[in-house]
This record gives C-alpha cells, sequence and structure tokens, in this order.
C-alpha cells in the first residue's frame, strides 16, 4: 500500500462545512483514510510520501456535469466534423480531456458527441481524462433542438450525436438502444435551443409524455437518469413534469416550478459561464445568446433562494472552451447570490449527487476516492480562485497525479 499525507494545508471538503485552516489529508492508494485537522492525523509509516502544500487549499475533485467534448469551443467550428473521418475526430479529444483533467475537473457528464468507447479508454487507463458519464446521443422531434436540417438538403444530425423521434414508442425504442449501449445518462431536448437552426428556445420541443416515457425506460434498464436541456418555459413545464432529474439550462423557470423542483428533488444545471462568441456563431445565435443568458443571470438567484439543488454545468466544447470549467463556480456567486462555500459544494458535493456516485466521490472525507485538487490561496474567501487555471497547483485523480503545476517535487 502506497501512502500519501498532505499537510500544512487549508481543507475545504466540498460538504459546506467551515474550511480547516491546519489540515492533514491521509490517502492510502487510491482512497482517502483521513481528512480533517492536524492534531486528529494518525499517524504513518515513515515510508509515506509527505507533501506540504505551502498553506494552500484542498477541495475535491471538481465536476462538470454539462459538456461535449466531441465540440472545439472557439477553437473551431462544429461543421469541421463533417470535414474529416471520425477516427480523427477521436484524435481531437486527446488535448480536450487533458486541459478539463488539468483545470481541476476530475469527472465530467458528457450530454452529446461521444460514446461509451471514449468513456471506457479513459476507464482503463488508454488515454488521461476526467472520469467520464456519457449520454452518447441528444433526443428530440422533427425540427428540434437535435435536428440539424439545412435548407440544401444536407443534414449534420447524426454527425453532431442527434437522434430525431415523433412518438412515444420511437422514444421508447431509441432509450432501449441507448441503455443496450451502455450509456450512463438519457439526455432529451424539451425545448428549443440557442444554436438550433431549426427552432428557437421558447418553443416546446419533446413533449412531456415522451420525456416520462424516456424516463420510465431508463428507470427500468438500469436506473439511468434523465437530462432535459430546457431552456424556455414550455420545454422547462414538460421536462420537469415528466419526471428528468436534471434540467439543463432552465432559463425561464417560473416561481410555481421552482417549488416543484424543489419537492420533486430535481437538480438545475444553469450553465452560467455559456455565451456564444461571435467569431465562432451565426450573428442569430449570438443574438439568441445574449437574449436568453442575460435571463439565466437573472433568474438563477430565485432557485439558489428556492432551494433547488444546483449542479455546475457549462456546456464545454459547444460554447466556452474546454479547461474554462470551472468560471462556472465563481458565476454562481455573482450571479446566484451564493457562498464560495456553496459554490464549491455545487461543483463537488451536489453534482456528485446528481451523477449518483456522491457514494465515492465529491467530498473529501475517509473512505472516498482521492479525487484532490489544491487551489492556490483561499477560495472560501475567493471562489473565483479556482476558475483560474494557474491557481490550481496539483491534481490528483485516485491518488494519482494527472497535474503538477505547482511542481511539488515528490509528486513529479
Amino acid at each position: 500500500m502506497t501512502t500519501t499525507v498532505l499537510h500544512n494545508a487549508r481543507l475545504i471538503d466540498g460538504t459546506g462545512a467551515e474550511p480547516v485552516t491546519d489540515a492533514v489529508l491521509v490517502i492510502d492508494d487510491s482512497t482517502i483514510t483521513y481528512a480533517g485537522p492536524a492534531a486528529g492525523a494518525p499517524k504513518v509509516d515513515d515510508a509515506a510520501t509527505r507533501l506540504d502544500v505551502g498553506g494552500n487549499t484542498l477541495c475535491p475533485g471538481f465536476f462538470d456535469v454539462h459538456v461535449h467534448l466531441s465540440l472545439p469551443g472557439t477553437k473551431g467550428s462544429p461543421i469541421m466534423a463533417a470535414m474529416v473521418p471520425p477516427s480523427y475526430r477521436y484524435f481531437e479529444l486527446i488535448d480536450r480531456l487533458k486541459v478539463t483533467l488539468e483545470a481541476g475537473v476530475t469527472t465530467v457528464r458528457d450530454l452529446m458527441g461521444i460514446d461509451t468507447g471514449v468513456r471506457d479508454a479513459v476507464a482503463h487507463g488508454l488515454i488521461d481524462g476526467p472520469r467520464l458519464l456519457v449520454a452518447d446521443k441528444m433526443i428530440s422531434q422533427t425540427g428540434g433542438h437535435a435536428d440539424f436540417h439545412i435548407p440544401s438538403g444536407l443534414s449534420g444530425t447524426g454527425i453532431v450525436g442527434g437522434v430525431l423521434v415523433d412518438t412515444v414508442d420511437e422514444a421508447r425504442l431509441e432509450a432501449r438502444e441507448l441503455c443496450r449501449e451502455g450509456v450512463d445518462v438519457i439526455k432529451v431536448a424539451s425545448s428549443g435551443g440557442v444554436t438550433s437552426i431549426n427552432d428557437e428556445p421558447d418553443y416546446l420541443g419533446a413533449r412531456e409524455e415522451i420525456v416520462s416515457a424516456l424516463v420510465e425506460e431508463g428507470e427500468a434498464y438500469g436506473g439511468r437518469p434523465v437530462a432535459a436541456h430546457a431552456i424556455g418555459l414550455k420545454g422547462i413545464t414538460a421536462a420537469i413534469r415528466g419526471g428528468a432529474r436534471s434540467i439543463e439550462h432552465g432559463y425561464a423557470i417560473t416561481d410555481e416550478l421552482r417549488q416543484e423542483m424543489v419537492a420533486n428533488g430535481q437538480f438545475l444545471v444553469p450553465t452560467l459561464l455559456e455565451t456564444m462568441h461571435p467569431d465562432t456563431a451565426t450573428p442569430q445565435a449570438v443574438a439568441k445568446s445574449e437574449k436568453w443568458h442575460a435571463m439565466a443571470q437573472e433568474s438563477i438567484r430565485k432557485s439558489v433562494e428556492a432551494g433547488i439543488k444546483i449542479a455546475t454545468g457549462t456546456d464545454a466544447g459547444l460554447v466556452p472552451d474546454h479547461g474554462t470549467n470551472l468560471g462556472e463556480v465563481g458565476l454562481l456567486v455573482k450571479f446566484g447570490g451564493m457562498t464560495p462555500l456553496q459554490a464549491i459544494s455545487a461543483g463537488t458535493k451536489v453534482s456528485a449527487e446528481l451523477c449518483g456516485v456522491d457514494d465515492k466521490l465529491g467530498t473529501l472525507e475517509a473512505g472516498k476516492l482521492a479525487d484532490v485538487v489544491v487551489v492556490k490561496g483561499d477560495p472560501s474567501v475567493d471562489a473565483d480562485l479556482v476558475g483560474d487555471n494557474a491557481n490550481i497547483l496539483l491534481v490528483l485523480k485516485e491518488g494519482r497525479t494527472k497535474s503538477n503545476r505547482g511542481g511539488f517535487a515528490s509528486l513529479s
């Protein structure tokens, strides 16, 4: 057994508890065996690796529960996916996975674009990256958010990861096929979208009966949850009342629907970091983005105050660049009125709960996997610190060093 001791640290354990200012974290192989005050730390073998983190802060590995690793962010256009063989696109994933992990994000939920093979390649150590939960495809109806048919007659629907269903039975069949492939979550668009070419965010997408059917199939086939892209009021209503576990975006939500989400135990993923870049988006998409993301910034505080469970997701790849993920944490403070500790918990503990992995991830506690991020300074005072990659000094995933920007010699 290999033992690693991180000491001279401030500990933010992700539970929402106040930081421990003189803390020690003990890792045996891949598992945390102690996290708490130095005065209560157990004695360890002289052969243990000891790391003085210089008074900086230990946080749990962060989550981004809404990414698209198959898409380039501001570094290209999604249309380029149609110009290269599928094999080329897999190699593009290498850097995207790397920069995401080095930013302190040790777990992501990819909600369209990569399949279970990419997830398993990371899990089996063939390539480095954050732990992956995948949806593979996004389900919508003809003319909906996943329908990328253009007036010329060409279609990019399948290339970007969309699939179209127009009846409850078609939705059930698609859900069963996705479950057969081993996806972790089912993604449905119950509203139109900002990047859609055939609809608007306030259009109704998949109807409540389709969302409900997908929820039923996911539950029947291994308890897989449904994540619903829902921006406008009609789509949010269908997603909430259809039983989706998470509402992605949720910009036009009302107080009545907030109360329903709280009663149902549903999660909101507000994607505040998502703003279209004029160099990589059409003028129409930029105009839609400005309107709807202003609404997002205005509505998130009421959702926080209502007591909705808020998880962190960014739409990285579709809009933000990969590796900028943790800017979302500071925005939850700026626009949502959260304290820095609450925002950090949203990006760790609450996101782990949404993903169903809170038994082993999301907090720094004995018995949990050792996903650990060392952050320069004190993010319990300034949550924006975690959004600056220069402050992400060390990233451990299951006890193994994945990034050592701080230059800690014993782990080089």
